[in-house]
């Protein structure tokens, strides 16, 4: 995966309301991801975090997609939750991963799940 297929991936994930199967799309319905979304989006992430770990901006609408996806699907999680819904059991987790790889392409520093939760739960 290239950096321009990586950018659209994200993009497209959290841009198209009318796209019934986007991961933002998903969430809002309660659904669970479809098999290997998280997977592609991880490593979309990874590589628009290689491409761009040097660099000092970036363009608003990839950094709204990264937002989208580092905040709002743990808010659409945390609600949907709340009314009952019965999320995968790993789901929780691949989007904090995800919320850490997009926090990552900002701060130019490459941030995993375990070093995150042991800075927690020391703190």
């Amino acid at each position: 995966m290239n950096y321009d297929i990586a950018r659209k991936l994200l993009i497209d994930q959290t841009a198209n309301d009318a796209n019934p199967d986007t991961l933002l799309s998903r969430l809002k319905q309660g659904k669970p991801p479809v098999p290997g979304q998280i997977t592609s989006i991880l490593l979309a992430l990874k590589v628009v975090f290689e491409t761009l770990k040097e660099a000092h901006s970036i363009d608003k609408e990839l950094a709204l997609s990264l937002y989208t996806l580092g905040i709002k699907t743990l808010q659409l999680f945390a609600t949907g939750s709340k009314i009952g819904i019965d999320w995968p059991p790993l789901l929780k987790e691949d989007l904090q991963r995800i919320s850490l790889a997009a926090e990552s392409i900002f701060s130019g520093t490459w941030e995993t799940l375990s070093i995150a939760g042991k800075l927690k739960d020391e703190g």
